[in-house]
């Protein structure tokens, strides 16, 4: 069984060479490389989980090298947990991504290009995830990176390159954090093993510790999007083509959650930092459903929702009990596919109404009925409706808060119940505009060809130098008639509304919202699963010695 533990991370970096080979020149075999990795990933994510479950961490020491010469991939009751629902994820979005590019036939589109990236990302999440060693997650992060950048700019359209621009430099800095970090670490224990810095880092004097703490949860909070860290992501996701949002925030936030979730128990368990770390969940929580509250756009409405419930997971990290870890995974793997979700429906409603501005948007209930379902149902579980997994989550976060009783836990469960309420506002505010009410006069009619506002090689309209399709910056000196759409497709030039929206893409969607209705439905199991892996991050003697190699 150990022998399965690198497949995540080996399977996706296979099919990305294969796929660079066959390029365009053959999309369907290029396009079936792809489901089918991520279809076995996904299996063998439920398979590595079921067994770490059952049987305690797996390994494996690639190359035969002895710990800690060589590179350690660990699997145990949380990274199986993580993988699973991640591939999961990833998976449908590929399948809404493939719809989304055949209904729109981008052939201009860097297909040979998307396919790599998306399966280098996936690769890279799953090193993450699997990771003993702050080196390998460190490479893990890198690699997260040069996909991230790629799929950020698809099409090469100026918010696209200018929001990537912004993405890769927050990120450059952060990862240049985490190489200060790792060598501050080195330097202080001799070692980058998550098992002997188990052992060596209790040994430091208590500043060398918190300083390294410090500088660790600086880098994954940047990477998780916590407040006040989290500025760059409203300008970043909404740009990018709706599978491409939908995974990063969907599931790349969550990677840094993972990482402050496994290194604060691991590695610093005396939980030196917990007043900090409520204190930025509070934070995260009120100011970004606040931010949330004052958007009429609808993407980046559900970028500062994003923020927001960030909050919860540091919330359960920062109370450091068994209680609020086990709530704090079950959320974590709630926003993972509720966020997806609604930043898929987000791409739907771009695609039938012309525009995810909400006050140019109306009448979508009685219009589209199968598209006001799938907003609705993620929409209630992100608000925490019960008895949705939303509710699950937020009953045991705020319940492990008043079990422990502090000041801060207090305010913390002040702060939720108001952040879930503030969230249903926000959402039925959503409702409300892009559904309940009458379609406004502007929206625009089905069969609307709508241009990027940045697409400079279709502008009909000379430039400043007397040239079409050459104006300043790419922006058009007369506003297209029809409206700008500019990231409804992966090549974020030209979109035409439809009344039928692609099979594909509203099956992935609902995919999406079943996986989050299978953990309402599955609540007992799935909350019990979470209160073992909880009882095991306290525990960390299995972890340590399996990554150890005893």
């Amino acid at each position: 069984m150990n022998a399965l533990v690198p497949l995540p991370v080996l399977l996706p970096l296979c099919a990305t060479g294969l796929s660079l080979a066959f390029g365009t020149r053959l999309g369907r075999f290029q396009r079936f490389i792809s489901v089918a990795v991520l279809t076995a990933v996904t299996a063998l994510s439920v398979i590595l989980m079921v067994a770490a479950d059952r049987h305690g961490p797996l390994s494996v020491h690639l190359g035969d090298f002895a710990p800690p010469l060589g590179i350690t991939l660990v699997a145990d009751r949380l990274s199986g947990l993580m993988l699973t629902v991640s591939s999961a994820v990833t998976l449908c979005v590929l399948v809404y991504s493939l719809g989304q590019g055949m209904t729109d036939r981008d052939k201009e589109t860097p297909l040979a290009v998307f396919h790599p990236a998306y399966l280098i990302l996936v690769a890279g999440v799953s090193c993450t995830f699997l990771a003993g060693d702050l080196v390998n997650l460190y490479v893990g992060f890198e690699i997260m990176l040069v996909a991230s950048f790629v799929l950020l700019t698809l099409g090469g359209t100026g918010p696209r390159m200018r929001a990537g621009s912004t993405y890769v430099i927050i990120s450059l800095f952060s990862s240049m954090l985490f190489l200060t970090a790792i060598a501050m670490t080195y330097a202080a224990t001799g070692t980058a093993n998550f098992g002997q810095l188990a052992v060596r880092l209790p040994e430091l004097p208590v500043g060398v510790q918190t300083l390294i703490q410090a500088l660790l949860l600086t880098v994954f909070a940047i990477k998780a999007a916590v407040f006040p860290l989290a500025a760059w992501l409203p300008d970043s996701y909404p740009t990018a083509p709706a599978p491409v949002t939908a995974v990063f925030a969907g599931l790349l936030t969550k990677v840094g959650v993972y990482c402050m979730l496994r290194t604060e128990t691991l590695l610093f368990p005396g939980n030196r930092l917990g007043d900090l770390l409520m204190a930025v969940a509070l934070a995260s929580m009120v100011i970004g459903i606040l931010g949330a509250v004052a958007q009429t756009d609808l993407k980046r409405l559900l970028s500062f929702t994003l923020i927001s419930h960030i909050g919860y997971m540091v919330f359960g990290i920062g109370l450091a009990t068994r209680e609020a870890y086990g709530g704090a995974i079950v959320y974590v793997a709630h926003h993972i596919t509720v966020q997806t979700t609604l930043f898929l429906v987000a791409g739907l409603i771009e695609r039938r109404g012309g525009t995810t501005e909400l006050t140019r948007l109306g009448g979508m209930a009685r219009a589209a009925p199968m598209l006001a379902a799938l907003f609705f149902v993620p929409a209630m579980n992100l608000a925490g409706i019960p008895p949705l997994s939303g509710f699950i989550g937020k009953l045991g976060l705020m319940r492990a808060g008043v079990a422990d009783g502090g000041g801060w836990a207090w305010l913390l469960v002040a702060g939720s119940a108001v952040t879930s309420l503030l969230t249903l506002y926000v959402v039925a505010k959503v409702w409300n505009l892009a559904f309940w009410r009458a379609a406004p006069p502007g929206q625009a009619a089905t069969g609307t060809v709508l241009e990027s506002g940045d697409d400079s090689d279709n502008d009909s309209d000379p430039g400043p130098d007397g040239m079409f399709g050459t104006g300043d910056e790419g922006i058009r000196t007369t506003p297209p008639p029809a409206g700008q759409a500019s990231a409804a497709t992966l090549h974020g030039r030209a979109v035409t509304t439809t009344s039928r929206l692609p099979h594909p893409m509203v099956a992935a969607t609902a995919a999406t919202i079943a996986i989050g209705l299978a953990f309402t439905v599955f609540a007992d199991p799935l909350t019990a699963y979470t209160n073992r892996t909880a009882a095991e991050l306290i525990q960390r003697a299995p972890y340590i010695q399996e990554v150890l190699g005893r």
